[in-house]
């Protein structure tokens, strides 16, 4: 699996910890181990241009999300996954940390929720109605529950320890 990251916003983030996140989630989800990813970090103007641009809304948006090769989750465990490149997601550490406290969520927590949320979309999962928000939102939270439990920088978690 390669993940790519760039920070062009200009604010710290955890790259490595949303590699790491960007990574466990594509394996959780069964994406074929050489598939690619580029998780881009921008500014507020780069953000609202992008969403202007691409979805015809002003304003900064917290995460953007562009497919390359349209691949999909297998959707059985026999079926072999495709190999490709997934896209990009755009993430705004500066929207991130004002609606990390509009959510009640440390900027971090935030940052991965909208992180495994790009990541779906991707995947071409979307919540334009109410059976489609159920597996998207239900897919996430279980992929961001298996994080929690697993995640190598817990305090007193040794990687790959089983729990």
């Amino acid at each position: 699996m390669t993940v790519d990251i760039n920070n062009e916003s200009g604010l710290e983030a955890d790259s490595t910890g949303l590699v790491r996140l960007a990574t466990f989630a594509l394996g959780r989800l069964r994406i074929h181990p050489q598939a690619e990813l580029s998780i881009l970090l921008v500014d507020e103007p780069t953000m609202s241009a992008y969403h202007e641009k691409y979805m015809g809304e002003p304003g900064p948006t917290d995460v953007l999300s562009f497919p390359m090769d349209e691949l999909r989750p297998p959707r059985d465990d026999e079926d072999e996954p495709p190999a490709g490149m997934l896209g990009d997601v755009v993430l705004c550490p500066s929207v991130t940390d004002a609606q990390a406290r509009e959510h009640g969520r440390t900027a971090q927590a935030e940052a991965e929720y909208l992180l495994v949320h790009g990541i779906l979309h991707l995947l071409g999962y979307d919540h334009a109605d109410d059976a489609e928000r159920a597996e998207m939102f239900g897919l996430k939270d279980r992929v961001l529950e298996a994080w929690a439990k697993e995640r190598p920088d817990q305090p007193g978690r040794v990687a790959g320890a089983a729990r």
